[in-house]
């Protein structure tokens, strides 16, 4: 070893570490900079938390994105509207009857939600079918959407389908014993959502979710901070009553797999898959209301 290391000056080692800043303490508009970044990282991050908290209701439930059509309904004779009181305000609902349905031969009913972007006036010519099949028509507004007071929840919208449900199975044309949920899209959350308190007698899920909680994620929203869940799968998984599942297998909004989830989460599930997106779904309403009687015929409902 030679005598002279320290003689001649620091060792290679410590030169390097000298030379790239190593082992030296930062200066000081150094530290300032990583405060900046870290501040703003932070910012950043509470910005993101409070726009998912503030903006999931305005984009899950867009009713300021649908008008209401002044005279809605007026064209429909035997139309009975329906209002119930709520802690913020009215809510409409809408009974229409099955055909051929009296007190002294009452008839099954179904309850319809629509999805997050319609309204109920929108959707008795479609619903005609049902009606034609003797099967009375009960349509809930959201809190919110057309003439409805109040803000759209989960539990509101629970609420107050459950008191309408209440409100036209004391009609003596209704028969309770068969009770039909039909929701789509955002709709078949929300009746799975009153099927955890009153169970149907059939279920109908038109392009819906295995939950909000997993559309979700596909923005990068965490399950904990999803405030409305609309949990589909947990309910079939505990709701023993025959289900019919439809979807299209192009869905771009719900992809098909939820459909197939929920499929497998039933254990009378039934799962009919058209050629279709989102709201093109079904393609063809012929063959749409052939698919639902006779999954109503093998449930017995007719």
């Amino acid at each position: 070893m030679r005598s002279d290391d320290t003689a001649d000056g620091p060792a290679p080692q410590v030169r390097r570490r000298e030379l790239f800043g190593i082992g030296s303490k930062p200066a000081p508009h150094r530290k300032r900079v990583r405060r900046l970044l870290l501040g703003a990282v932070a910012a950043l991050l509470l910005f993101w938390v409070l726009a998912v908290l503030g903006l999931q209701r305005l984009i899950l439930f867009p009713s300021y994105a649908v008008r209401s059509t002044p005279g809605a309904g007026d064209d429909l004779a035997d139309l009975d509207r329906l209002w119930i009181d709520t802690d913020e305000g009215r809510v409409e609902g809408w009974f229409l009857p099955g055909r051929g349905v009296s007190e002294e031969r009452p008839g099954p009913i179904v309850l319809f939600a629509h999805g997050n972007a319609e309204l109920i006036e929108q959707w008795p010519d479609m619903l005609q079918p049902y009606r034609d099949m003797g099967v009375s028509l009960l349509l809930p507004e959201y809190r919110g959407y057309g003439r409805s007071a109040g803000s759209p929840s989960e539990k509101a919208i629970t609420d107050d389908l459950e008191r309408f449900l209440t409100e036209v199975l004391r009609r003596p044309e209704v028969d309770p014993s068969r009770v039909i949920f039909h929701g789509r899209s955002l709709g078949g959350g929300a009746v799975c959502a009153l099927a955890r308190r009153r169970r149907p007698a059939a279920l109908v899920l038109q392009s819906t979710f295995t939950s909000v909680a997993d559309v979700a994620r596909r923005w990068l929203v965490p399950r904990f901070m999803v405030r409305d869940r609309f949990d589909n799968l947990a309910t079939l998984g505990g709701l023993d009553v025959p289900v019919l599942l439809v979807h299209g297998r192009r869905d771009r909004l719900i992809p098909v797999a939820h459909a197939e989830t929920l499929r497998s989460a039933a254990p009378q599930a039934r799962l009919v898959l058209y050629d279709a997106d989102h709201n093109d779904c079904p393609p063809d309403w012929t063959v749409f209301w052939t698919d639902v009687r006779g999954f109503l015929v093998d449930a017995r409902i007719l």
